[in-house]
């Protein structure tokens, strides 16, 4: 069950932004981006944390189709078009949903910011090697987490993410945090690296797709991002060469800029496809809008 969906206010909202943060992050990655959609856009930023320290047994969603179907429970009494924003693990679940879930056909956008796809890169040698490495680090993380060391699995999953970025460090508290949900690792990794045809779910996306990335991430999730780049039509890129992969949190006002452009841009192309068309014996005649966006 979802611990916890936080809302932005909103009188007159036109959609639904749906916003999923990475592994052992919360909901509340994404505040700037709820106080900067008030008023405009509902947001719903689920806890994708199923740590439970009162249960006896604990048994997270295992695959991304889990994942996903936990979330779609959530808004199968709700309507109207969503707008989906997914970072590193949240954006593998964002691309699932938006691909193969009950709420595909309602996705009006898609925003990925280094979603972890690894099994994109195992069609050819050269991407399959960093498929394999990423592929070793899961193990070692499993290895550490089942001999019960999770400080250790803590700062492998840290050191990795840092990427060629200054060595970061969270608050003790946070840090805390981390470790007490550190078992989830285990079915996030196991979730990505279990999914397959990535290639051929990204080819059949047909949504306003917004993918962004840092150049001091891991190479891994910037090459998959390249990947998907050339498979999405119409994709956009936003790449940002001092940022690292938890560009959400130190590229908040850069990152939250290029989503809002991104939406208001997937509602503008939607309300002029809704417009009647007029054209010799009523077939209409296509309007091509060209809206780049700038880099941040």
């Amino acid at each position: 069950m979802i611990n916890s969906i936080q809302l932005s206010p909103a009188q007159t909202p036109k959609s639904c932004v749906l916003a999923l943060h990475c592994s052992l992050g919360s909901g509340r990655q994404w505040t700037r981006l709820a106080e900067a959609l008030a008023g405009r856009y509902r947001l719903c930023a689920p806890d994708l944390v199923r740590h439970d320290k009162h249960r006896d047994v604990f048994s997270p969603p295992a695959t991304l189709a889990e994942e996903v179907e936990l979330l779609s429970e959530a808004f199968e009494a709700t309507s109207g078009p969503i707008h989906l924003v997914g970072h590193s693990y949240g954006g593998a679940i964002a691309f699932k949903i938006a691909t193969a879930s009950p709420l595909a056909s309602r996705i009006r956008s898609l925003t990925l910011i280094e979603p972890v796809l690894p099994t994109l890169l195992r069609d050819n040698e050269v991407d399959r090697r960093l498929h394999d490495r990423f592929e070793t680090f899961a193990v070692s993380l499993y290895a550490d987490l089942w001999n019960g060391q999770f400080m250790e699995a803590i700062d492998k999953f840290i050191a990795f993410w840092n990427g060629s970025g200054p060595a970061e460090q969270p608050s003790a508290e946070a840090r805390l945090r981390m470790i007490e949900q550190a078992e989830e690792l285990a079915f996030n990794f196991h979730a990505v690296l279990a999914e397959d045809n990535i290639a051929t779910a990204a080819a059949a996306i047909r949504v306003p797709t917004l993918l962004m990335s840092g150049g001091l991430s891991p190479y891994v999730t910037q090459r998959i991002v390249t990947r998907l780049a050339a498979l999405i039509a119409g994709s956009q890129v936003t790449h940002l060469p001092k940022a690292g992969h938890m560009l959400p949190q130190t590229h908040r006002s850069t990152v939250t800029a290029e989503i809002i452009r991104h939406i208001t841009r997937a509602d503008d192309l939607a309300e002029i496809s809704a417009l009647p068309r007029s054209g010799p014996h009523g077939t209409g005649t296509a309007l091509v809008v060209s809206c780049p966006i700038a880099d941040g």
